[in-house]
């Protein structure tokens, strides 16, 4: 992937104006949608590895506040993780992931061999990858995009700007219904 540029994710890497913009998810909400436990969140986000974008810890009492799009890279990392990829690696590709714009991951295909992570634009990349024998797996961004699209929108969020959780398509969420009369 070339030498990936290291930074936070950045609001035009985001996607701009899309009204996922002025969602976060906290933790519980973040770990259900990439299928990680809390303990790997935690983990992750004070090494650095995948940090909230949208509201960090700042101190006890505080929550991290994760973008859609750091949920995303939660997933992936996930998955690198179960196929074997060093974590030195997993951060390179976490770097160069964030400096990517949102229709770029739409578009993505990362191929890895279980030590190397490869970007890929178009079929032809993947098909030049594995005809020399260097790709072992894939994992289609713009499908884990659709996928952690799928799960949050069964799972609270909390606007930005309000501070207010959102219930989604969960009725049934009573104390996130309570908060919200009491704002």
């Amino acid at each position: 992937m070339g030498e990936p540029a290291v930074g936070q994710h950045t609001r035009e890497a985001d996607g701009g104006g899309d009204p996922a913009d002025r969602l976060g998810y906290r933790g519980p909400t973040a770990c259900a949608a990439a299928g990680i436990t809390y303990r790997q969140l935690d983990y992750w986000a004070r090494t650095g590895l995948v940090e909230p974008s949208v509201r960090s810890a700042q101190g006890s009492g505080t929550q991290r506040l994760y973008s859609f799009r750091d949920v995303v890279v939660l997933k992936i990392v996930k998955r690198l993780l179960d196929t074997g990829v060093s974590l030195q690696n997993i951060r390179a590709a976490v770097s160069h992931l964030c400096t990517r714009t949102a229709e770029d991951l739409a578009q993505m295909t990362l191929m890895s061999d279980g030590a190397t992570v490869h970007e890929c634009t178009s079929p032809d990349e993947v098909v030049g990858l594995l005809q020399g024998g260097q790709g072992v797996f894939g994992i289609a961004v713009g499908v884990v995009r659709g996928d952690v699209e799928q799960a949050l929108a069964q799972l609270p969020g909390e606007r930005v700007d309000t501070g207010e959780t959102l219930i989604r398509h969960n009725p049934a969420d009573e104390l996130a219904r309570r908060r919200n009369r009491a704002v």
